[in-house]
């Protein structure tokens, strides 16, 4: 069976850092694409960032106009394990953090993610 499974969420201060991990298993990670989308209450899940397939996909990563410049996305493959770097956050980015995967290449749209984790909350304090 295939798992996602999502940590380092928490609180912190406006201004302040996360990272957050995203390990999986059951799949052939190199064939993913591994993606963060977040979620806040009574709104859609939106795509943050996610990286595409390097063996299967163009191997490009893929921000949303919020997260540029102070999220970073990055993959260990021995560890097939995806991060999500958060900088600079901000209390907007308070949200409920999913970490996803779908074969091959990025997709903006949460309902072509076959594999979901479960989230972690992120809290931003101002």
């Amino acid at each position: 069976d295939v798992q996602l499974q999502a940590s380092g969420g928490g609180l912190v201060q406006a201004g302040g850092s996360l990272r957050l991990s995203c390990a999986a298993s059951g799949l052939d990670f190199d064939e993913y694409a591994m993606a963060w989308f977040r979620q806040a209450p009574g709104k859609e899940r939106d795509l943050v960032a996610c990286t595409s397939s390097i063996s299967r996909g163009d191997g490009k990563t893929h921000y949303s106009d919020s997260a540029k410049g102070r999220f970073t996305i990055s993959e260990d493959n021995a560890r097939k394990t995806v991060y999500l770097q958060m900088n600079a956050l901000k209390p907007e980015d308070t949200a409920v953090y999913f970490c996803a995967a779908e074969r091959n290449f990025c997709s903006a749209w949460s309902v072509e993610y076959h594999f979901w984790g479960k989230g972690t909350l992120v809290t931003v304090s101002s």
